[in-house]
């Protein structure tokens, strides 16, 4: 039996390229079609020379990072699998928070400002005003997707 599962674990893994998720690179999310309007918005966006989709969808530290990218792979290969999912997919309110602690991690020079009076406060979430800067096009792609994008 648990030669059983591991065939099928490892079966599943491969086909799934599931070595892709354990690594920097931003094509390995489009293994899921659902991801490639996304992943085409994050090409278009002021971050792509600067973010990959780890340093705003994961905790900056090692033990976070690991913890959200394996509660996220399963999470998500379980709703991709049985096909539990809406279509554009949204962000979930655990991993909005996950981004906008990103956001704060990597702009605190510029947002120190924003809670500077009560240590406590919580920012205002930058995705609010700034929706387009991790992913250009990202409302427009919800309704539907751009003829050209600018680097075809």
């Amino acid at each position: 039996m648990l030669g059983v599962l591991v065939g099928v674990g490892a079966f599943t893994f491969g086909y799934g390229r599931g070595w892709s998720y354990l690594s920097h690179d931003p094509a390995g999310c489009i293994n899921c079609h659902v991801m490639q309007d996304h992943y085409d918005s994050w090409m278009a966006s002021s971050h792509r020379r600067m973010a990959v989709c780890n340093d705003c969808h994961l905790p900056h530290d090692f033990v976070g990072k690991w913890a959200v990218k394996g509660e996220n792979g399963f999470f998500h290969s379980l709703a991709f699998t049985l096909q539990n999912f809406k279509e554009p997919i949204q962000i979930k309110p655990r991993n909005r928070k996950v981004t906008q602690a990103a956001c704060l991690h990597c702009h605190a020079d510029v947002v120190q400002d924003m809670t500077a009076g009560d240590p406590h406060a919580e920012a205002p979430s930058c995705v609010h005003c700034h929706t387009d800067v991790g992913h250009a096009f990202r409302r427009r792609t919800e309704i539907q997707r751009p003829d050209s994008l600018p680097w075809e």
